[in-house]
């Protein structure tokens, strides 16, 4: 039998563009005021040869979401942050919320599912802000019907801020300016804000460079959205809580079907092994979402992906040794 078409994601606003090299300077500039690039390290023969692995999990909050959470909130001007921010986060989202919102002297809210790890709800609360629980379809039926926008505090949307992507782009700026001769980079996906900033300012900058896009095999609405040829849903199960994301925000599915030249769909039991071995073999630790891309590098030959970078994007939630940790399992790329 034919296999059943997606159902579309919510419906969206105007397609957001992705922003370009000039938007990624600008951003990187403005970040490199508050703290310094992350470092880039060599895998190394342990992991993988040619393949360099940004640590964004040593920024503060310990999380890539610092950079478009701050580029954002750093904008607005005093009025607008006087009632105080909120987002909706997984955990890592809300952490830099609150540690924007301190710079700023104002609250910070946000609304996570009642599944978050107990150390990123702690953290968000030990940092000042104010979270509220909730059953994770209670989170996207908020996102989907645009609840925000009745709330009196300025949100900052995790997915589809344009100052947001803006600011993660700054990673695409120091990745060429460390690694000039890089020819592909691995970017998990979850709500698709990473993936647009640093894939819109490099394809910008070099437009021969590869772009793929990392999933949970549980959970690939990427993917899915790529083969259906609109954003979808997708079913959703894995122990990447940072990407669980049951859909691709129809906003971002015009510039990510530009921006991506393929999709790896990665096994959770994997991305446990690598997130040990990264762990085993440099001593950073990595939740599991942290440690998607470079399992997903790990799935393409080194001979396809050439000099490769993957990001480590978060350490708030580091992963458990599984049972069978050992060598990470290369093999050929899956999606579309």
């Amino acid at each position: 039998m034919p296999r059943a078409r997606p159902e579309p994601a919510p419906p969206g606003g105007a397609p957001i563009a992705a922003p370009g090299w000039r938007d990624a300077r600008a951003a990187a500039a403005r970040l490199r005021e508050i703290f310094p690039p992350s470092p880039l390290v060599r895998a190394g023969a342990g992991l993988g040869s040619h393949l360099l692995l940004k640590a964004d999990s040593l920024l503060p909050t310990r999380s890539f979401k610092v950079r478009g959470i701050w580029n954002a909130v750093s904008r607005l001007d005093d009025d607008a942050v006087a009632p105080g921010l909120s987002t909706v986060s997984a955990g890592n989202t809300a952490l830099a919320l609150a540690w924007a919102a301190a710079r700023r002297g104002v609250t910070a809210r946000s609304l996570l599912p009642d599944t978050a790890p107990a150390s990123k709800v702690e953290g968000f609360r030990a940092a000042g802000g104010i979270p509220r629980l909730v059953p994770v379809p209670e989170l996207f039926r908020f996102l989907a019907e645009r609840e925000w926008e009745r709330e009196p505090w300025a949100f900052i949307h995790p997915w589809i801020e344009p100052a947001v992507h803006r600011g993660h782009a700054s990673l695409a700026v120091e990745l060429l300016e460390a690694a000039p001769d890089l020819e592909s980079v691995f970017i998990p996906v979850g709500g698709g804000g990473l993936l647009t900033g640093v894939a819109g300012a490099l394809k910008d900058r070099r437009p021969g460079i590869r772009v793929f896009a990392v999933e949970p095999d549980g959970c690939c609405a990427l993917a899915a959205s790529l083969e259906a040829g609109y954003a979808a849903k997708a079913p959703c199960s894995t122990v990447c809580d940072g990407v669980a994301v049951p859909w691709l925000s129809a906003e971002l599915y015009p510039a990510l079907s530009d921006l991506v030249d393929e999709t790896v769909l990665v096994p959770d039991r994997e991305t446990l092994r690598v997130a040990h071995r990264i762990e085993q073999l440099h001593g950073l630790r990595v939740e599991p979402s942290g440690a998607l891309a470079t399992a997903g590098a790990l799935r393409i030959p080194a001979r396809r992906r050439g000099l490769a970078a993957a990001l480590l994007t978060g350490d708030n939630a580091p992963a458990k040794k599984p049972p069978d940790a050992g060598e990470p399992r290369v093999s050929s790329a899956r999606g579309s």
